[in-house]
């Protein structure tokens, strides 16, 4: 048989038609209560079918909770306060109604149900038995039957879950897996088939997610809602992609050992199958693995424009008269309540915090000159800075400072003063605008810092930058030491420079 070119088998189309109408069987039951009339006083119409599917499920929750002894008046007690508020019953209507709804699933007789059907492979007429419900106890003492689901009431309650169908591809791998156990591959390739429809079927609803995503997010709760599901679905996913890479590797090393006997006339036509189903089962893969990268985007870009809508909606929505002025002026709040009120339109609190490890941090020394900057660390200057213009007169400048400091000594007559005493002495001294530069205060910094300076260092004490310096202070140690101590105290020298007091001590000769 053929349809515009492609061939069809009628074997394949009508495989697991026995079993397939033994679903519909299942729900039998249910639209034979739909077609049953019963109204309450008011004449309102009773769901029959809605209570048969809500008796199932009560059934259901007891087995959940262990609980074995149901009878007709359990479920009558069940159903009278489901409609209590819905419908105008008495205990008599009440009982008649559980009644009914327990002869369609257990019929009085005690036999199965019948369902019968015509087999359009066979052409003859079948029947397929159901048993919603089961006997399970009798108590004599007080004449109470005692019922409990069968198997078929069992698989018509997974049978209405709504994971009946998210799962639909997770159990084609498994029966593609049980198939190839067990050599049927023809039907694994109609399996494989299916996959490849569920796989369509989940793209669409997925798409469709999206579109729901953008148009139907409008709180929070929401926006969280959707984002689990999106979690959910990609956690689902992933699983499937990892069956499907033991599927692919079980395919490989079936079509191995099938081919390593491929000289066997029987195992021919299998090898042919085994790489049909190889090539097949990689194009239903390729087509999750899009669908796998799909969810992930869709949970990235469309809940990403979903909270930026919800954001822009509030923000139109808020109205500051309305939901704040309005609020703080005609309410009366306390002073905390008011605080958290307007936090939010308050911009953030900023303090200048000093931290004392700063005090460890590198030091610079910044030094200007016709307008250039300079700044390196304390002595850490190369020799080719050494040579430079800025670092001549900078030495020139330390160097007037130790020749007015030795005439501070000489002028007062002892080999040790206090800064204070030196910078007083310099508003009488013709370098008095030595204390107006930055380099002399960098000086007494350097100077503190290296103390006790000697007129000659040793190599590992000094580098390049130091002896350069040493060089040009030792025509005035004169082979003296010169020590310098901290003291207590701020000298303010003008509106510009603040220094630490010191003590400046001549050392005598190879201190």
């Amino acid at each position: 048989m053929e349809s515009k070119g492609m061939p069809i088998e009628l074997n394949d189309i009508l495989s697991g038609f026995q079993e397939r109408m033994g679903k519909l069987a299942l729900f039998d039951p249910l639209f034979e209560l739909s077609r049953q009339r019963k109204t309450d006083r008011s004449g309102k119409q009773v769901a029959m079918m809605e209570l048969g599917l809500l008796t199932l499920l009560f059934f259901f929750e007891k087995k959940l909770m262990r609980s074995r002894k149901i009878s007709v008046k359990d479920l009558v007690g069940f159903l009278a306060v489901v409609l209590e508020d819905k419908y105008d019953l008495d205990q008599e209507e009440l009982e008649d109604i559980g009644r009914r709804i327990m002869h369609v699933f257990r019929p009085s007789s005690g036999r199965k149900r019948e369902f019968p059907f015509f087999h359009l492979g066979t052409g003859q007429e079948g029947i397929h038995y159901t048993s919603i419900l089961r006997t399970d106890s009798y108590d004599a003492a007080t004449n109470t039957q005692y019922y409990a689901l069968d198997e078929d009431g069992l698989e018509l309650v997974f049978a209405t879950k709504e994971f009946y169908l998210e799962f639909q591809l997770s159990i084609h791998q498994l029966l593609l897996r049980k198939q190839l156990e067990k050599g049927e591959f023809q039907g694994a390739l109609r399996q494989i088939d299916e996959m490849m429809i569920d796989v369509e079927t989940l793209q669409e609803r997925i798409i469709a997610l999206g579109h729901e995503i953008k148009r139907s997010i409008v709180s929070e709760e929401t926006f969280n809602r959707y984002r689990s599901l999106l979690e959910d679905i990609f956690l689902r996913l992933k699983r499937e992609n990892e069956e499907f890479n033991e599927l692919r590797d079980f395919v490989k090393e079936t079509k191995d050992r099938i081919y390593a006997e491929r000289e066997l006339l029987k195992n021919r036509l299998p090898y042919e199958l085994i790489v049909r189903i190889g090539v097949e089962l990689e194009k239903v893969h390729n087509e999750h693995t899009r669908l796998l990268q799909q969810s992930m985007e869709l949970e990235s870009s469309a809940l990403r424009a979903a909270k930026e809508s919800l954001y822009y909606t509030g923000m139109n929505a808020f109205n500051f008269e309305q939901d704040i002025a309005s609020f703080i002026f005609g309410t009366p709040l306390p002073i905390e309540a008011m605080k958290g009120v307007a936090a939010p339109f308050l911009q953030l609190e900023q303090a200048e915090l000093w931290s004392p490890l700063t005090v460890f941090a590198k030091q610079q020394l910044s030094g200007h000159d016709d307008g250039s900057v300079i700044e390196e660390s304390l002595l850490a200057l190369s020799e080719e800075e050494g040579n430079s213009s800025y670092m001549r007169k900078r030495t020139e400048r330390f160097v007037q400072v130790l020749e007015a400091l030795f005439r501070c000594y000489e002028k007062l007559d002892r080999d040790e003063v206090r800064l204070s005493e030196f910078i007083a002495f310099l508003d009488l001294d013709e370098a008095v605008d030595l204390k107006k530069e930055r380099d002399f205060y960098d000086c007494w910094m350097i100077l503190h810092q290296r103390s006790p300076i000697r007129p000659v260092m040793d190599d590992e004490e000094a580098g390049g930058s130091d002896q350069s310096l040493y060089e040009a202070f030792r025509s005035q140690l004169q082979g003296r030491t010169l020590i310098v101590q901290e003291s207590e105290g701020i000298l303010r020298v003008n509106e510009r420079y603040s220094i630490q007091e010191l003590i400046i001590r001549l050392g005598g000769y190879g201190e």
